[in-house]
């Protein structure tokens, strides 16, 4: 297994080194390809995922406990809350958060670009690809494999999941090979968009604050470091490493979205956070099954499904396994329906506040305030919007400082658990 997948990762890199230009090119073309065949089997698919879940968490399945009869929680309510919190909420909503809503408000898949219907749905959108169905994923994954190892005494692996259907023979064997290899591949694409969008993200605050080139020479370096500390955090384990990243991670995260609630337009942004709920919930139905297929020009609708819902879909499953083998690892004593209640909801209400939030304010600052510059970075830049949508509040510097060490911090904690769970 180590062997197989360490030459899989390995010539992957090497080929995306040698050749990057064309590597781009033929990684671009299949992204399309996808898209155009089998759109319509992720939008259906992910669907399944959310139905499955909820049923098993509101029937008798529900009772079920992820071990034995005796077996109690490892962690406090409060720490576990706290690790679901943060395993699978990262840099990418400091990256997204007043980008996306800003991308759509200018680059709608329907409508009129640059209006009030355009900036309401594109809330409504935002909150679509950072919603229910990608928790749904992580919630199935930590219950197949969770409840295989802590019930049927499998090892906690990708796996165990095909225990009842293929036998132990084969599980021990090429077929359960097959499947980890694959999903230590899967997890690894995931963590490197992860650590890509994480280092565009502390690099364009290093730019803001001190001045620096935008380079890939200084991107390089702060890939480096991310990675570096990342391997140091992952070495001293689940218990000491990540709980205290989590720790962390809830308060920074927690000041800044309070500070731009209470320094904006508070009453606008809570406003703006119900309606947006509002939204979601009215057309989760339409926009879970929406190709866009009666929106006039076809090459255009598949562009925007190909750069927005399809590859949210397709990230949220590679980060699947590690996420749902993390949610397994710190979830034995718990019962069915507490681990699907609690990864669907604990981390989601968070999550929306601060797509809302942010968004409202991005989109509040270009609309009504003439925020042009803002705008015109959410497009060619969206790793540098947050950090101009900081120096319309009091004291940028400092809070922007801040941000770019959230930013450090929540590109840690999931780099740390992908790197535990890899090694499980």
């Amino acid at each position: 297994m180590f062997f197989t997948s360490a030459l899989m990762i390995l010539v992957l890199t090497a080929l995306l080194i040698a050749v990057p230009d064309t590597a781009g090119q033929v990684l671009g073309v299949a992204q399309k390809w996808l898209t155009r065949t089998f759109g319509w089997y992720y939008m259906l698919v992910i669907c399944g995922y959310l139905c499955f879940v909820v049923y098993l968490a509101f029937s008798d399945y529900g009772k079920l406990k992820l071990g034995g009869k005796d077996d109690q929680p490892d962690f406090s309510y409060g720490a576990w809350a706290g690790m679901l919190f943060s395993s699978g909420i990262g840099i990418s909503l400091l990256y997204f958060g007043a980008s996306e809503p800003l991308d759509h408000y200018f680059n709608p898949p329907e409508g009129t670009p640059a209006s009030l219907e355009a900036a309401r749905q594109g809330l409504q959108l935002t909150f679509l690809h950072w919603g229910l169905h990608g928790w749904a994923i992580y919630a199935l994954v930590g219950l197949a494999v969770g409840y295989f190892a802590y019930r049927h005494n499998q090892p906690l692996a990708l796996r165990s999941a095909l225990y009842p259907l293929v036998g132990e023979r084969w599980v021990k064997g090429a077929a359960g090979n097959a499947v980890d290899i694959f999903g230590m591949f899967v997890t690894l694409l995931g963590l490197v968009t992860n650590l890509g969008i994480g280092s565009m993200q502390v690099s364009s605050g290093l730019e803001y604050l001190f001045g620096m080139d935008h380079s890939k020479t200084n991107l390089l370096v702060v890939i480096l470091v991310m990675a570096g500390v990342a391997t140091v955090a992952a070495v001293s384990g689940v218990e000491n490493g990540i709980r205290r990243l989590s720790n962390l991670n809830i308060m920074l995260f927690s000041g800044l979205l309070i500070f731009v609630l209470l320094g904006g337009e508070t009453l606008h942004l809570l406003n703006g956070f119900v309606q947006n709920i509002g939204d979601y919930l009215n057309g989760i139905v339409l926009k879970t099954f929406d190709l866009y297929v009666y929106e006039g020009e076809a090459g255009k609708s598949e562009r925007w499904l190909g750069l927005w819902t399809v590859f949210y879909w397709a990230w949220w499953i590679s980060w699947g396994p590690f996420v749902g083998m993390f949610i397994a690892r710190i979830s034995k004593g718990r019962t069915v329906r507490q681990l699907v209640s609690g990864v669907l909801l604990i981390p989601l209400g968070f999550t929306l506040a601060w797509l809302s939030i942010f968004g409202n304010t991005a989109l509040d600052l270009v609309i009504n305030q003439g925020a042009v510059e803002l705008g015109k970075t959410a497009l060619e830049q969206p790793s540098m919007s947050i950090y101009q949508l900081l120096e319309y509040f009091p004291a940028a510097k400092i809070v922007i400082g801040v941000a770019v060490f959230v930013g450090f911090v929540l590109f840690l904690t999931p780099a740390d658990s992908g790197a535990v769970m890899m090694a499980n």
